[in-house]
């Protein structure tokens, strides 16, 4: 199959571009040619801009096309548009976040979908993302004239992840010594490794699938004490693992998914079903998940090949872990 991957350069891009080589199919790039510009030189790159500049795609034909770099419905909806005549399947990589609220457990994919407050707003940096995303799957279920399949991917995870999110938890822990973390321990995660996913995506182009599915793993909801010991134990380290209340974390000023990536205070209602999203219908599809210990793994592999860092994109420094443990333990001792 010939598949052509709207972006390519980033991410899951990487990985599609590997399942699709590894699956014994031929993947094209389309994008502005900002981004590693000298990545995959082996494979067709065409180079242009989604928003006004399609003529790289003229005159050419593929079996499906991957949209990864869909944000505004505007733009998504001219590309969907000028490719309708040009493959049979459109894949849009779309969110979690498409979800008016996480307020309850068990979210399907037939769940309440979010509204943009502001028609004219195309921020998708903020809290309009989710809703912008949903209206990008609107916009090409009505200008592709032929199969859509719509992935809504949970936090997506392992090698090349440049938010540093999950990776935070496997380069702290390597560290060794007291390592805070939030309470409980038996607390809920999902994610998804990012080969995982785009193994997925390129089994589904290849049955010629169409529909929405949610995406995020693994098949039983992990916890955050299971991935801090599967951590431990891949970088073979002497962490220990001081369970702080999440009560002290917030009146201390931590912030959650920020100076605590992946965390979510369990007290937070509006949050419940964030990390309860059902996945049986990928499942079903044929969804498979690699071991937790595999993903931190080669995180921490992919990790040491990328310049050494005193501290991650996101979480807090050791200092301030520090001041905070020493707090804490001093305020359970009296």
């Amino acid at each position: 199959m010939n598949i052509l991957i709207l972006g390519g350069k980033r991410f899951l891009g990487i990985a599609l571009v590997d399942a699709i080589l590894q699956a014994g199919h031929t993947p094209t790039l389309f994008n502005r040619g900002l981004t590693k510009p000298d990545l995959f030189p082996m494979i067709e790159n065409l180079v242009g801009d989604r928003n006004g500049d399609l003529r790289a795609l003229r005159g050419k034909e593929w079996d499906a096309v991957i949209d990864t770099s869909g944000y505004i419905p505007r733009i998504v909806k001219q590309t969907a548009e000028f490719l309708s005549d040009k493959c049979e399947i459109y894949t849009f990589i779309s969110t979690i976040s498409v979800y008016s609220d996480y307020n309850s457990p068990d979210i399907t994919e037939s769940y309440p979908l979010a509204q943009l407050e502001d028609p004219s707003n195309e921020d998708y940096s903020g809290d309009a993302h989710g809703p912008l995303k949903a209206l990008c799957e609107y916009e090409i279920q009505q200008a592709f004239d032929g199969k859509v399949f719509v992935v809504r991917p949970g936090l997506i995870v392992g090698p090349n992840d440049p938010t540093d999110r999950f990776t935070y938890w496997p380069w702290r822990v390597s560290l060794g010594g007291k390592v805070l973390a939030p309470t409980p321990p038996s607390s809920n995660l999902q994610f998804i490794d990012v080969r995982d996913l785009a193994e997925f995506i390129v089994m589904m182009i290849e049955n010629k699938s169409e529909g929405v599915y949610n995406l995020t793993g693994p098949r039983k909801p992990a916890t955050f004490g299971s991935l801090l010991v599967s951590c431990r134990e891949v970088s073979l380290s002497n962490a220990s693992f001081v369970w702080v209340d999440e009560y002290f974390l917030l009146n201390e000023g931590v912030v959650p998914f920020t100076d605590l990536p992946l965390w979510v205070p369990t007290s937070d209602p509006a949050l419940t079903g964030l990390y309860n999203i059902n996945i049986t219908k990928a499942i079903k599809a044929g969804l498979t998940f690699r071991p937790l210990s595999k993903t931190v793994a080669d995180t921490l592999t992919w990790l040491k090949t990328q310049p050494e860092r005193k501290k991650m994109k996101v979480g807090m420094d050791i200092a301030r872990e520090t001041e905070l443990l020493l707090k804490y333990q001093k305020q359970k001792e009296k």
